[in-house]
Order: structure tokens, then C-alpha cells, then sequence
């Protein structure tokens, strides 16, 4: 078996790199500047006014992605002011709630009702019971 196979014949390699050659500017030739790159844009500071607002509108029902769009910065500076000023995020459970919602799943609650209780999914509620170690019920009541 011959390794080399279809490289022994180099012609049309070489008439190709030729070609690519006279592509190439000649070295006498001053290089191209580098591209201008545009400036970083400054992020969008809001006045405290508006944080009261966006606070407000957060408090009366809009979502992040509402609030985002209406004020033109990103969702994640949304959920950083709001954490700032002390907002408790909805679909969040505190600690407090977590113990709340383990006595209120061995009492035997159903996941949907502790996320209506505390204003939340069924699955938020499901994860933060499974981070505590609690082994679900199936759909007859039973542990798995």
C-alpha cells in the first residue's frame, strides 16, 4: 500500500498556491488598519425615581421581561434592582416558606396547592422539597 497516494502528483496543489500567492497584497504595500470597533455603550443608569417605579410596577403584577422592555435595560439588572431594594421575587421561596411547605406536603397537601399557597409553580414548590430531602408521593398518595 502506498501512503503517499494522489500527493506524489503536486501540479494542481502548486497552480492553486500560486494563485492564492497573487492574491496577496505585495509587501511594499502598506496593511490595512485594523477595523474601528465601536465604543462600549455606557450602561443605562435609572434615577431613583424610576426605580420607585419600576418597584411599583413589579408590586402591581408586571413581569420582569414587561419591566425590561418599558424601562430598555436587561431583564437581569430588573431582578438586581428589585433584590436591591428588598423585593421578595415571586416564584421564590424564603427558608421560612420551605419549612412551611415540608409540614404542609407530610400533612398531605398536593404540590399544586402549596404553589397556590405561596403564590408560586407546582414545580418550584417540587424542587425546593426535593432539596430538602423529601421523597414525593405518586399520583395515588403513595411514596416512591
Amino acid at each position: 500500500m502506498d501512503p503517499g497516494g494522489r500527493y506524489y502528483n503536486t501540479t494542481t496543489q502548486v497552480r492553486k498556491l500560486e494563485a492564492l500567492i497573487r492574491k496577496l497584497p505585495e509587501p511594499r504595500k502598506p496593511a490595512r488598519s485594523s477595523p474601528k470597533w465601536r465604543k462600549s455603550r455606557r450602561a443605562r443608569q435609572l434615577s431613583d425615581q424610576q426605580v420607585d417605579e419600576l418597584v411599583k410596577g413589579y408590586q402591581g403584577g408586571e413581569t420582569v421581561y414587561d419591566l425590561a422592555e418599558r424601562f430598555k435595560i436587561n431583564r437581569k439588572t430588573v431582578g438586581r434592582l428589585l433584590y436591591r431594594a428588598g423585593v421578595q421575587i415571586r416564584g421564590r421561596l424564603t427558608t421560612e416558606q420551605i419549612d412551611e411547605a415540608v409540614q404542609l406536603y407530610a400533612a398531605g397537601w398536593s404540590l399544586a396547592r402549596i404553589g397556590q399557597r405561596f403564590d408560586t409553580t407546582a414545580d418550584t414548590a417540587r424542587a425546593r422539597l426535593l432539596e430538602r430531602g423529601v421523597r414525593m408521593r405518586d399520583t395515588r398518595g403513595r411514596e416512591r
